[in-house]
């Protein structure tokens, strides 16, 4: 555990003493919710009578913990070329300890990120106070670490940051766009074409559709049932998240304990 905590503790330094990855992983999505909540927010209609600003929210703290989540795991392929990673490979610990502490380290970072952002959205006036902010915090930390799970998975064997930045845009990109953050999930007609069905199914198969949907639900509970919209139920919303969380994390733990290129054999 004192390898894990060391991890984790690292991470921590390293990301706040890069101030260009602090604003980029928080600006940007903020960016995000003003522009387009702004822009859109006159021609969205039918999301239960909230405006686009609102709705839109859930998915912009989903978008703060996916891009803490790629910052955070680049840095296994910048450890492996600075012989970092090689260094902690060597000593007498079991390799999960390494999957562990970017997880632990970069959730954390992540987790910190969305809080802040929550805060404020409470000071503007689009969140308000209440009970639901706990389930809040904890599904996003959940939420957290199971992206960064997702991202040391995808780093660990890759040598170049430019290869991981595509499979990233590849992965995690249309994760988020077909989570229901942007675009309510519509039901498909009895008329529908096979495209509309396919993506329907696409966007309720996605794991990251029932943490947006749960944030969304925590943060505004609905006020009447949309019609033709398809919205998963609170519970379900946290069963699925802990499980993709777990699969992630066990995933990730044996991708770490495979020998990598570059590793000491």
């Amino acid at each position: 555990m004192n390898t894990v905590f060391m991890l984790t503790w690292r991470e921590w330094v390293r990301f706040f003493r890069q101030r260009h990855r602090v604003i980029a992983a928080l600006g940007q999505p903020i960016l995000f919710w003003l522009l387009f909540g702004t822009g859109m927010h006159q021609s969205f209609r039918g999301a239960g009578g909230t405006d686009f600003m609102s709705y839109y929210l859930p998915g912009t703290v989903a978008l703060i913990l996916m891009f803490t989540a790629i910052f955070a795991t680049i840095s296994i392929i910048e450890d492996r070329r600075e012989g970092f990673l090689q260094n902690v490979l060597v000593a007498p610990v079991p390799r999960w300890t390494i999957a562990a502490g970017k997880i632990l380290g970069g959730g954390a970072i992540a987790w910190v990120q969305a809080a802040i952002f929550i805060g404020l959205a409470i000071l503007v006036g689009s969140v308000t106070l209440s009970w639901g902010l706990l389930g809040l915090a904890l599904l996003m930390a959940i939420t957290a670490a199971g992206l960064t799970a997702l991202g040391v998975m995808f780093a660990w064997p890759m040598d170049s940051t430019q290869g991981f930045h595509a499979v990233m845009n590849l992965v995690l990109m249309p994760l988020w766009l077909l989570s229901g953050a942007f675009f309510p999930i519509p039901y498909p007609g009895t008329s529908a074409e096979i495209g509309q069905v396919v993506i329907h199914w696409i966007m309720r198969l996605n794991p990251l559709s029932y943490a947006v949907s749960g944030m969304r639900q925590l943060l505004m509970p609905p006020k009447e049932e949309i019609v033709g919209v398809w919205q998963p139920s609170l519970e379900m919303c946290w069963i699925v998240t802990i499980l993709f969380s777990i699969l992630a994390i066990a995933m990730a733990a044996y991708v770490v304990r495979r020998p990598a290129r570059g590793d000491l054999r």
